[in-house]
């Protein structure tokens, strides 16, 4: 079952001038299915409607209601309950990258020879790592390492983060669900989207590569060349 969602639009979204999401669903039956999907639709749904002008309260403000709707409508149906997701939402709006997260689904800028994750995963092992417990490469391969500690649906007040970033040309932009990370090291990834000339070829080259390294999750990716 596909417990992953992503959208991607160029076109304008309400005062957002375009918009791309990655949703990472959790719960049983079907309930991370759903949870995922509503959050996007959510997302989108409040953005389109939304009077704030400022992007990344834009996005900040529709993560936080598709938390609500998710906790309401798990609330509502038993089979539903203890559902929640991921989420990375981001726009580029005249150079400037405006990204927010909750969980452990990420965005990347790839620059030269360079990767930065700007996101910061919601996670125990990453709790773990700021706090000096173990290290990168120890969070990689730890049989905790996909219990997260914050997720939309589940927090009575939900915290977003919130991300701006100057890009440049010759940047790459990714967002994608931790079925990629899970059997990507960040190097591999950079070098993956570094030898694609067009973003379409990068997503499916990302997604081979973590099916051929065991693909053992959902894979959701976007790749973005901010200035085409």
């Amino acid at each position: 079952m596909n417990q992953d969602h992503l959208y991607a639009s160029l076109e304008p979204v309400g005062h957002l001038p375009n918009i791309f999401l990655v949703a990472d669903g959790m719960g049983g039956h079907r309930a991370g299915d759903y949870a995922s999907s509503c959050a996007v639709e959510t997302i989108l749904e409040d953005a389109e409607s939304c009077e704030e002008e400022d992007a990344a309260r834009i996005l900040a403000r529709a993560i936080r209601r598709a938390n609500d709707v998710i906790a309401y409508r798990a609330g509502e149906d038993e089979r539903l309950a203890g559902m929640g997701t991921t989420v990375v939402a981001a726009c580029i709006r005249r150079g400037e990258l405006i990204a927010a997260n909750v969980g452990d689904s990420r965005l990347y800028v790839i620059r030269d020879d360079s990767i930065e994750q700007v996101t910061e995963d919601h996670s125990l092992v990453q709790e773990m790592v700021k706090y000096g417990g173990i290290n990168k490469e120890e969070a990689r391969v730890h049989p905790n390492k996909n219990i997260i500690t914050r997720a939309v649906g589940l927090e009575q007040e939900l915290q977003v983060d919130c991300f701006r970033r100057a890009l440049r040309p010759g940047d790459r932009v990714l967002l994608c669900s931790d079925g990629l990370t899970d059997m990507l090291e960040d190097e591999q990834i950079r070098w993956i989207i570094d030898k694609k000339r067009d973003v379409r070829s990068a997503a499916h080259a990302l997604v081979k590569a973590a099916n051929d390294n065991g693909g053992r999750d959902n894979i959701a990716v976007i790749v973005i060349d901010p200035f085409t």
